[in-house]
């Protein structure tokens, strides 16, 4: 028995070696990437101070009864005089990355943001207090500024050159973890999520954490070609779904915060959605493609160029839009002051405008109309009401009809819902309910009309299939 046991394990001895060197074929080795670029990835820390909710709500549930004395002389809180909102230092940490020799430093704009104290750690332990130089919220980057020289850099690349499949690796401090290596693929590029319109996220499957953002999503070339920035998650952690800023755009408002100490991007003045299959065949389309513009806005360059709602938005200043999302980026990146070119698809014709764009200004269309004088639309079996000029003049309509009521019938299959404004419909101005008619009784049957209404203040297109 005690024979049989050693040769089992002989066997075994054998056997281990054997399989461990068995490795899949065609893996990247990662190591030498790391090896050139970790000493550049520094770990932030911030501190800031935090105004505590005040007041009995404050307290632990034991203590919110005690009498008003009690509480005055023990905890500071005077009930009759208002709540003592008592302060707290909080801190976080992050990751970033240097890349210049002077001690200038990329990181996210939510990494320092509030921030009273931003301190940064290099690889060899030593630490520095930084300066935040300036940051950018709509692209979530951020510029520091430490005082030491002939510090490690990274090498920046190009995010255009990365196809999806292609290997990423990441490196940065998860839940305070520094110098933690995560690899994965790019999943996808030019990825728009919400209120990061001017962003084209590369989306990855690299495991990102809390502790990862500010720091550099790196190709097999060893090239910085992303600053993670956000995950998609239900647990708080990890769930395949990672998103970095394209190095491009985060070197662009690097050179503005370092020239002038803030950002400005470009403004066009337009609304646009996208453009939908059913959309395509009505605007007949061979397919879908483009930014359909729903409103263009006045006094903006948007109006100058003669951009109109309908149009389609091909191409701006050479880049290609294929779908409504690719627009907004390749507006913001544009100097100011630059005349360009938009390649448009009107009623089935291309041409081409010009413009130069303003500075973008946060200002936003007015809200609903006040509407009267209901009359129904038979072809629609909705209840409809004229708009007053005052109400049409705050959504910058100059014309348009309230939609008060949807019954069963064409315009509930369409996707009109109570609240819309008619604008137009194949391109005809709706002045009153006998227009809408007037139009819908053109039209034949299973054509495909485009429909512009105007939607808690937003302009969008729907696609009205006759029946």
């Amino acid at each position: 028995m005690k024979k049989q046991t050693l040769s089992w394990f002989a066997w075994m001895a054998l056997a281990i070696p054997v399989l461990s060197v068995a490795t899949p074929a065609g893996l990247p080795d990662f190591t030498q990437l790391v090896e050139q670029n970790y000493q550049a990835v520094v770990n932030i820390s911030t501190t800031r101070t935090e105004v505590a909710s005040g007041g009995r709500e404050s307290l632990p549930p034991q203590f919110r009864g005690l009498p008003d004395d009690f509480l005055r002389h023990f905890f500071g809180i005077d009930p009759q005089q208002g709540k003592r909102a008592p302060e707290r230092r909080s801190q976080s940490v992050g990751s970033g990355f240097i890349i210049s020799e002077d001690g200038y430093i990329l990181t996210n704009h939510h990494v320092i943001a509030e921030a009273d104290q931003v301190t940064v750690r290099l690889n060899d332990r030593q630490e520095y207090k930084a300066e935040i130089v300036g940051s950018d919220p709509r692209t979530d980057v951020a510029l520091l500024k430490v005082a030491a020289n002939n510090l490690p850099v990274v090498r920046t690349g190009s995010s255009d050159d990365l196809k999806v499949g292609e290997w990423v690796l990441a490196i940065g401090a998860p839940f305070g973890l520094d110098y933690t290596v995560t690899a994965g693929i790019v999943s996808a590029k030019g990825r728009s999520l919400p209120d990061d319109t001017y962003v084209p996220f590369i989306q990855t499957d690299v495991a990102i954490n809390p502790g990862n953002s500010g720091g550099p999503l790196i190709n097999l070339n060893g090239d910085v070609v992303g600053i993670n920035a956000q995950i998609f998650t239900r647990s708080g952690g990890f769930m395949g779904l990672s998103f970095a800023i394209p190095i491009e755009i985060a070197m662009n408002v690097v050179d503005q915060l370092r020239n002038t100490g803030k950002v400005e991007r470009g403004f066009l003045g337009v609304q646009v959605q996208e453009v939908t299959s059913d959309l395509a065949r009505s605007f007949n389309m061979e397919k879908p493609q483009g930014a359909l513009v729903a409103q263009a806005y006045p006094d903006t360059p948007a109006e100058k160029a003669g951009l109109e709602s309908g149009d389609i938005i091909l191409s701006f200043n050479g880049t290609v839009i294929e779908k409504s999302t690719d627009l907004p980026p390749a507006v913001g990146i544009t100097p100011l002051g630059k005349t360009v070119e938009i390649v448009v698809l009107r009623q089935g014709k291309r041409m081409a405008l010009k413009t130069t764009l303003a500075v973008l200004d946060e200002s936003s269309p007015a809200g609903a109309p006040q509407k009267s004088s209901m009359t129904r639309s038979t072809h629609l079996n909705a209840q409809l009401e004229e708009i007053s000029a005052e109400d049409l003049k705050s959504l910058n309509l100059p014309f348009g009809v309230g939609v008060a009521e949807v019954g069963d019938g064409l315009a509930k299959k369409n996707g009109i819902l109570e609240g819309d404004v008619l604008v137009s419909i194949n391109f005809q101005p709706i002045r009153s309910v006998k227009d809408v008619d007037d139009v819908l009784s053109k039209a034949k049957k299973g054509q495909s009309l485009p429909v512009r209404v105007v939607r808690g203040g937003r302009s969008i297109f729907l696609a009205l299939v006759m029946e």
